[in-house]
Parts: C-alpha cells; structure tokens; sequence
C-alpha cells in the first residue's frame, strides 16, 4: 500500500495551502488508505432509518467495498452487522428484504438472530448432528459495527475506536439543537439518488462553499445571492455554508410546510448547509431538513443518496403531496446542476501537471478546511501504523 503522498501542502497556512495531490483522487493505492484512515476510523454514515422501517426489515450496503447489512431488531433498534458468515466467509443478504425467522447463509444455512447471535449450524458435527463441542457458537455470532442513529442517519465507526458519538459530533448537536425533534420522512417523492462518476471527496468539497452559486446554480442565486451567504467553520468536525434569505416553498394556493416548533427568528429566512465529515451532508431550514449520504463504491464512483424530511405529520399530509413533490423536485434539480462539476474535477484530477490547486482564503475556507481534516487523519494513520 502506498503512502507517500505528499501532504505538506495541504497543512501549509490558509494563504499558501494547496488542495489534495492527484492521487488521492485517481490511485486505488491512496483510496485503500483513506478508506482505512479515513472513512472507517471515523463516524462515516451508511443509510436512513426509514429504508428499515419494521422489525425483520434487512438492508446491505456496500460501504467502499465493505459489506455491511443493517437490520431492524424486533425491540424497534437498529443494528449493522459485516454481511459475512462466520463459516466460510458467504455474503448472507443479497438484496433488501424481511427477514421472517432468521438470517440464513445461502451455502451451508447457518442461521443468525436478527441480533446477530448464531442459532443453527446444521450437520457442523455430521449427518444429523448440528452441534460440535470445537465450535462454539457463542463467539461465533455476526461480527457488530458500531452504529449510531441522528436524525435517521445510520452511522458506522468501523475501526470502533472513533470517540463516542455525542461528544465527536457534540458542536453540530449544540449548533442544531433547535432541530432536535422527531423528524418525518416526506414519502417516496422525498427520495432520490444520483449515480456519479466522481470521488466521494470532490461531492464534499463543492458542497462546503457558496463560491460556485452564480455560475452553477443561476436559479438559487437569483434570490440566494453569493453575498447572502456566510461560512460556517468547525475544525475537525464539519463545514459548510449558510444563507440569511431562505425562501419558503408556497403553493398555488399559497400553502406552506409547517415549521420546526420552537425555532428562534435567525431560522425565519435563514437555513444552514453543513458538510458532516466525512460523507454525510445536511440542510435545515425552517420547514425542511434534507439529508445526503455519499457511498464511496470506487475512487471514481459515488452514489448520492438523498431524503427529505418535514417537521410533523401535517406536513406529510396528503394535502401536502403536491408541495413535497415539488420540493423535492426543486432540490434534485439544484443537486443535479453540481453533477458536471464533480465530475468534471474528478476528470482534472488526471492532468499530470495539477498540483492541488489553491484556494481563496475567503470563500474556500470550508473546503479547504475538509481538505485538512482529510489530510490529518492520513497523518494519524500513517504515525500509528
């Protein structure tokens, strides 16, 4: 495994730093070590509550070539376990489903709880015979992954020695705190991914600065100018972008969504745009939060995967259809108008002679903000090896 990329760059002050070498986009030496040091030493977000939303409801995920299956556990929690069988190694969930007794393996049918603990092991002992006193099947249960659910957000620590969520997390929980309420899915239309070709850093990186509004989001800008947008900076947790004139959907008979309870003024035309690092990106407004979780399949192939969320049933009503519907349209078009970019940079990153580039200290502080944090956990991980 290479790694030797040259980071000094990236850590050189705010004025001089230049962005991420080449290979960090287009070598599957540098992806396998960011995939180690930084998307599984960290709390990376892998799925949505609501693609589980019933005891037995099972999900694998291809988390950067890592097998994993979510799974709902008949006390309503949530579990992720790696989606391999403790026998040979078999991929036990091909596709979504319920799971109505237990998690078979289609090669041998071992059989696991919906907790992970091993029930059968069918003929391990011989014909008939489905116990052996050398196996011993209560430490050989599904391998757990450390999870954490917010705001229907699944997030994993692979590693599992990321510090608790809470705490890791604890400026954004404080920033928000206002939105700490039970959030309602908006239904099917509130749906939608994008298949990109792109690494998953070039999605956070566009998405952390408002720089880009007048040239790529002509429409947003027409109302959410450059100048009405401001930076919002945690070093070490997240960045991103806020804007002070939020707009509020209307319909054509100048119907609204409901807001979050309890919000102060700054929430009335104000909503925020955070990049979660490492993969999670989030909005709040006033009516509507959304949330976007990167799958990393390759260095160069993302999937984005988007959901709305409103504040109460009211706002999910059948009234409200057309409304959501339209929100959610209005956003995939905004969302689909950074597909040329990201795939545009990821594709630059193959000219030779590109050196990371540079960054205006004033509008590309968030990005280049993520680009340090990104090269901080390789450092981490390249002392502790």
């Amino acid at each position: 495994m290479s790694t030797h990329s040259d980071l000094s760059g990236v850590m050189a002050p705010p004025g001089k730093a230049r962005g991420l070498p080449n290979e960090h986009y287009v070598s599957p030496d540098v992806f396998e070590e960011e995939r180690r040091t930084v998307l599984f030493s960290n709390w990376a977000g892998i799925g949505f509550g609501k693609d589980v939303p019933e005891p037995g409801d099972a999900m694998p995920v291809d988390f950067a070539g890592m097998p994993l299956l979510i799974v709902r556990d008949r006390d309503g929690s949530i579990g992720v376990f790696q989606n391999t069988c403790r026998h040979r190694g078999m991929i036990l969930v091909e596709e979504p489903r319920k799971i109505r007794g237990a998690i078979r393996c289609p090669y041998h049918s071992w059989c696991y709880a919906l907790n992970g603990d091993l029930r059968t092991t069918p003929h391990i002992g011989g014909p008939g015979h489905n116990t052996h006193e050398d196996v011993d099947r209560d430490a050989l249960g599904l391998l757990r992954i450390r999870s954490h659910v917010w705001r229907d957000i699944i997030f994993v620590n692979i590693s599992g020695d990321a510090p608790q969520f809470e705490i890791d997390k604890s400026d954004l929980l404080e920033r928000w705190k206002e939105f700490d309420t039970p959030l309602i899915h908006g239904g099917s239309s509130a749906s939608f991914k994008l298949d990109v070709k792109t690494n998953w850093k070039l999605a956070v990186e566009n998405y952390c600065e408002s720089y880009h509004l007048p040239w790529v989001h002509p429409g947003l800008n027409s109302y959410s100018r450059l100048e009405d947008h401001y930076n919002i900076e945690a070093p070490g947790c997240f960045s991103g972008q806020g804007t002070l004139v939020y707009r509020q959907l209307k319909g054509d008979a100048g119907e609204v969504f409901p807001d979050f309870d309890g919000l102060s003024a700054k929430w009335d035309e104000g909503a925020e745009y955070i990049a979660l690092y490492p993969n999670v990106l989030l909005g709040v407004h006033r009516d509507h939060a959304f949330a976007i979780v990167l799958q990393p399949l390759a260095m160069d192939h993302t999937v984005e995967h988007v959901e709305l969320y409103y504040p109460n049933e009211e706002a999910v009503s059948t009234e409200l259809d057309e409304l959501r519907a339209e929100n959610a349209r209005l956003w995939k078009a905004v969302f689909e108008e950074d597909v040329f970019v990201v795939e545009g940079m990821q594709r630059g990153r193959h000219g030779l002679l590109f050196d990371g580039g540079r960054f205006s200290p004033v509008m590309d502080s968030p990005t280049l903000m993520f680009h340090h944090w990104v090269a901080s956990q390789i450092e981490k991980g390249r002392a502790a090896a």
